[in-house]
């Protein structure tokens, strides 16, 4: 039942990201572990986010779900799609960087 919700919450999320950053969106499923899986968006503008789901089953599930949402794979395609600002850059950037 929770992991219902939780796919229920993602579908919504993911949903609500290709109305915000253009269509056909891209999604890529990877595994993460114990931690289930992640999907990684990149919308037709190159915007990013991400959902978590228990596992890849529900992940790719989601991706179904979603209406202008195509799966892919981290391809030379959606490498160039992906268009990471300085917000997302500083957000990901090592402590230690210099």
């Amino acid at each position: 039942m929770a992991e219902d919700k939780k796919v229920g919450a993602a579908v919504k999320t993911a949903t609500r990201f290709v109305a915000e950053h253009g269509k056909p969106a891209r999604a890529v499923v990877q595994n993460i572990g114990r931690a289930g899986a992640r999907v990684v968006l990149v919308g037709d503008d190159g915007a990013m986010g991400d959902v978590v789901l228990p596992d890849v089953a529900s992940a790719e599930a989601l991706v179904e779900a979603v209406a202008d949402l195509e799966k892919h794979e981290w391809d030379r395609e959606t490498t160039a799609a992906t268009k990471i600002g300085p917000a997302h850059r500083r957000k990901m950037a090592s402590p230690w960087a210099i």
